[in-house]
């Protein structure tokens, strides 16, 4: 990156603050990273294990496979998932509140008994979807946001505070060079000046 400055103190003077407002970020950024790697990591670990129970429930319930075709689908559905905010490592993430189902009542004379074991059943079978889906979806926002944090990470360590250092010790070595140049030339003329003060 070609940071732009002028051989001057202005310049060297607001090189010297970038340089110290990336230094102070550098570590807070990647504390940053690093918590945003750990709940990433919890996200999908939670998501997985709510997946593999949906899977273990679904084969235990497989014995019963057959009552299904006679289940009504009408019984039951998801009305509405309520989700609230969550900021997890100041990354805004969703959260499980609650999940409203809607149950259409029956006759327990006229249908079979086991409708409302069988309620029980899908509300727990949805539940679990659900919620693996929301963890998922977590993981992904949080995945994201700790890869932008990696690149402004490595922008900062790799890039702009290298460039900066270079560029603050160009101006100084310019700076030197003509601070000497001048005492140099301010010497040459003092000498002049003795020795044309010498030989009048």
């Amino acid at each position: 990156m070609a940071i732009k400055f002028q051989f001057n103190k202005t310049s060297l003077n607001d090189l010297n603050k970038q340089l110290k407002i990336r230094t102070n970020a550098l570590p807070t950024l990647k504390n940053k990273e690093s918590a945003l790697r750990f709940e990433v990591k919890r996200a999908k670990y939670r998501s997985d294990e709510l997946a593999n129970r949906l899977e273990s429930v679904l084969r235990s319930y497989q014995h019963i496979c057959g009552l299904w075709n006679e289940f009504r689908p009408d019984l039951i559905k998801v009305k509405d998932v309520n989700l609230e905010t969550v900021k997890v490592a100041g990354v805004k993430t969703p959260s499980l509140k609650e999940i409203i189902f809607e149950e259409t009542p029956f006759n327990f004379f006229t249908h079979p008994f086991w409708y409302s074991e069988g309620i029980n059943i899908l509300k727990e079978l949805s539940s679990l979807g659900i919620e693996s889906e929301i963890y998922r979806e977590k993981m992904r926002l949080l995945d994201f946001s700790r890869k932008k944090t990696t690149q402004k990470v490595n922008l900062y360590e790799k890039v702009q505070i290298p460039g900066y250092q270079e560029a603050i010790l160009k101006i100084k070595r310019f700076m030197e060079d003509e601070e000497n140049l001048s005492k140099a030339s301010q010497k040459i003329v003092k000498n002049r000046h003795i020795a044309e003060e010498e030989g009048i």
